[in-house]
């Protein structure tokens, strides 16, 4: 696309702010969940709900949403997304009731889906030299690290001084200045057209496999993971998604190409990003969890706690991650990154149930910053091989594993630290010792999760050789590597 400089810059500001809204209603919504309760009556089986609602619809449909971006043209989905996120956080905001605050989160997932699809399709497209396509991957990473911790921090100020409306209402300024801007900035593709893709077939088989495999993950901390429940829905959604393949090898306008898995480094890339967003998703989640049950501290104090990592996060994803990648590769940084992960992990392992802030926990949110590493390298690995015809579903592919790794991570770690806590209390230890010991037990699969996702960085992934010197742009990764 011949876009001047500042109108691409312009573009990627449009691209991420969209994707801090989706980011920050993720981690806002986590921290105004007991106001959200006591005040709509939510039972706290029915409480979860205000986040599986948003996790079914948003990883169910980011597939289907990528592919009919390019079909109908990745800004037109763009601004629907924005438009149906923006209209359903009006909704949540006003909900009086459980249903129809479940009803509006999962409209809130149906348009982050639609919207964030699209995202990364219209950024490679945007910046095709490699240099500058690393600089613009690490701002939009940047803004991912500064969503989740704007949203920790803000959800506790919005919840404990207004109410928890007002958690989902700041989306309404954010969402309606995005689309103002996105319609003169973000360049106008008209699509490929429906019948180069529209497999109606293909279409349904994938979007209810995934939706019912990641209804399957919510509710197996529930259900337990060896019931016939579980069992059985999760046969039924990974016959569903077998049965998508096979429609895809014999469509003659398949939805998605078996062509896109078949790149060493896209595949590689998807498998590492599972692993080890398993992991730093549930890190979250379980270090924000033993702060509030076993330290005691509050809301804000928790996100206030969790910032250095979030600030650590965003300035090596703006400042650095490019610079190394041009230097040495995006497969050498991705390594680099999950050695500190590793190291983070490890060091929660054998963290006390007194754990002071400055000698216990500092360190791990600054070991942690190796994920402003991992991120923008797997980002770049796995949209190397994207053409114009399918970056928005190359996109949303490498969305979708995104968010499966997210619900996996946090539904099988905190199902196993809660047995583990259990037992440990049926054993006579005090609370804070239980849940410790179960928190140890998850941050132990986390680190077996980077181990992993290290060994298939190293053993699966390529990088391109190295530029000469660090402001040399490297070469870009050929689609079959």
């Amino acid at each position: 696309m011949n876009l001047s400089a500042r109108s691409r810059g312009t573009a990627l500001g449009v691209l991420s702010a969209a994707a801090l809204m989706t980011i920050l209603d993720g981690s806002i919504v986590t921290v105004a969940m007991p106001s959200i309760q006591r005040d709509l009556g939510f039972s706290a089986a029915a409480l979860s709900w205000t986040v599986n609602a948003y996790l079914i619809a948003f990883g169910g449909l980011l597939l289907l949403a990528g592919r009919l971006g390019d079909l109908i043209g990745r800004k037109t989905m763009f601004l629907a997304g924005n438009a149906v996120f923006t209209g359903a956080s009006l909704l949540a905001g006003a909900a009086t009731t459980p249903g129809l605050l479940i009803a509006a989160r999962f409209l809130q997932g149906v348009g982050s889906a639609m919207a964030s699809a699209v995202v990364l399709g219209i950024l490679v497209t945007l910046f095709t030299e490699p240099g500058e396509r690393a600089k613009a991957i690490g701002v939009f990473s940047f803004t991912g690290a500064a969503g989740a911790s704007i949203g920790q921090v803000l959800g506790g100020v919005l919840t404990d001084a207004l109410s928890w409306h007002w958690i989902f209402l700041i989306n309404l300024p954010i969402g309606l200045l995005t689309i103002a801007l996105a319609i003169p900035a973000l360049p106008r593709d008209r699509g490929i057209g429906l019948r180069a893709g529209a497999d109606v077939a293909g279409a349904l088989l994938v979007t209810s496999g995934l939706m019912l495999g990641i209804f399957t993950v919510v509710k197996a901390a529930d259900d337990g993971w060896t019931s016939a429940r579980t069992l059985g829905l999760g046969a039924v959604s990974l016959a569903l998604l077998a049965g998508f393949f096979v429609r895809q090898a014999k469509a003659a306008a398949p939805l998605m190409p078996l062509r896109l898995l078949r790149s060493r480094n896209a595949s590689g890339s998807y498998l590492a990003q599972m692993l080890s967003l398993s992991a730093m998703f549930s890190f979250q989640i379980i270090v924000a969890l033993y702060m509030q049950k076993v330290l005691g501290y509050d809301a804000l104090q928790t996100g206030l706690a969790m910032l250095p990592a979030a600030v650590a996060i965003g300035t090596i994803s703006l400042f650095v991650s490019a610079r190394l990648s041009r230097r040495f590769g995006e497969r050498t940084v991705l390594l680099a990154g999950l050695v500190l992960l590793m190291g983070a992990m490890g060091w929660l392992t054998r963290i006390p149930t007194d754990a002071g802030y400055a000698t216990d926990l500092l360190p791990v949110m600054v070991l942690v910053s190796g994920g402003g590493l991992v991120l923008p390298a797997l980002t770049g690995l796995g949209m190397a091989g994207a053409r114009p015809d399918d970056a928005g579903l190359v996109s949303g592919l490498f969305n979708t594993v995104q968010q499966i790794g997210m619900a996996l991570g946090v539904a099988v770690l905190s199902t196993l630290a809660a047995s583990r806590t259990g037992h440990l209390r049926a054993g006579g230890r005090s609370e804070a010792a239980a849940l410790t010991g179960g928190y140890h037990l998850a941050f132990t699969v986390s680190a077996g999760l980077l181990v992993a996702a290290f060994v298939v960085g190293l053993v699966v992934l390529r990088s391109p050789k190295p530029a000469a010197d660090a402001s040399a742009p490297a070469e870009s990764v050929p689609a079959n590597a």
